[in-house]
């Protein structure tokens, strides 16, 4: 990962998931075979390709798979495969799955409370893992993950979520992500490699009718009458913020709320800023972004704590936003992390700030 002033979101998910990338279309790479696509267990051999285009062929479907954190888990345990997850790293906080999935997912083995160790997890007996991270240091003391040949000799094959592994590489699109294509291509690519292609159709489709239902509701809205949008990492801490920039998931679920991020200019995924530059944007709306503190109350004042320091703040205490209480109390999980509930994201950013076109979320 890169350091912390960076990845300012990363240290606000962390019990979650984490890896400073983006989401949204865009052309990342990483394409399905067409019978991957079109079938399910009897699929394989699928080919799938990493940041930099290179492929991987899966030979049969997966039976014992090690996670890096808690979005892949979450995306397996929906797609059906979670039975076959035997590890993850960087694991769900308490309470942070949804509860249909919460009992399985508490069930996974943890091999590491942030990123799972080297030796752990060649050693996991895995035959794939599924990793947010690509190929870059890793969050832990600046501590590298295996090799690709080091995967290799102990038999694991090696995919990633494209939507946030490749944000901060030489191949990602310059362009801002304005759309959750990407989030729905590794969806379906992760749909292929276990041979339930089907259940990740179903997955897609729901959450193109909840982003449709919203972009319909919206699409009235000239683009400069959108209210500008800052998502405020509360937990990266309050000296310096970090900007939220164009590559990043969030921005594509703010955009398809019918909202502005006032830092989609910026061509990254995260940017250290400062609070001069927020003053400058002065945004009509500000996200309380905080992680999952396990219970409902813990959470709740981590927002009233967001809250309280923007109000009380100098620099901040004046904007538009915080003058006129307009905060969106939504987590950092489901806005920076790729998953399914980004288009549950996207309806309650756009019930908040449109209140009179998207009523209730709906």
């Amino acid at each position: 990962m890169r350091p912390r002033v960076v990845c300012g979101i990363a240290a606000a998910v962390a019990l979650f998931a984490t890896a400073c990338g983006s989401g949204g279309g865009g052309g990342q790479g990483g394409s399905v075979t067409a019978a991957a696509q079109a079938g399910g267990a009897g699929a394989h051999p699928v080919t799938v390709a990493d940041c930099a285009g290179k492929e991987t062929v899966i030979a049969r479907t997966p039976t014992k798979i090690v996670t890096s954190n808690a979005s892949s888990l979450e995306m397996l345990l929906r797609l059906g495969a979670g039975d076959r997850v035997i590890g993850t790293g960087f694991p769900p906080g308490k309470g942070t799955l949804p509860a249909d999935i919460a009992e399985q997912g508490d069930r996974i083995p943890v091999l590491g409370e942030k990123v799972i160790p080297k030796e752990k997890l060649l050693g996991s007996g895995a035959d794939l893992y599924v990793d947010t991270f690509s190929a870059m240091p890793m969050m832990g003391g600046g501590a590298t993950g295996p090799s690709e040949e080091e995967y290799a000799a102990a038999g694991i094959q090696h995919v990633f979520l494209l939507s946030t592994a490749c944000a901060g590489t030489p191949k990602a699109a310059k362009a801002p992500r304005t759309d959750l294509a990407g989030i729905e291509d590794d969806i379906r690519r992760l749909g292929a490699v276990t041979g339930t292609a089907a259940r990740a159709e179903e997955l897609v489709a729901g959450m193109e009718k909840q982003i449709g239902e919203v972009r319909d509701a919206v699409a009235a809205v000239p683009e400069d009458r959108r209210p500008s949008y800052f998502v405020f990492d509360f937990d990266a801490g309050t000296k310096q913020p970090v900007a939220v920039c164009g590559r990043q998931i969030a921005n594509a679920v703010i955009t398809q709320a019918g909202a502005r991020n006032v830092f989609a200019d910026c061509d990254a995924d995260f940017k250290p800023g400062s609070w001069e530059d927020v003053v400058a944007k002065n945004p009509d709306w500000i996200q309380l972004a905080v992680r999952n503190r396990g219970s409902a109350e813990a959470t709740r004042k981590a927002f009233d704590d967001a809250e309280a320091f923007l109000k009380g703040f100098p620099a901040t205490q004046g904007l538009k936003a915080v003058q006129e209480g307009h905060f969106v109390r939504l987590g950092s999980e489901v806005t920076t992390i790729a998953g399914v509930r980004n288009a549950e994201a996207v309806r309650q950013i756009a019930a908040t700030v449109h209140p009179d076109l998207v009523k209730n979320g709906q």
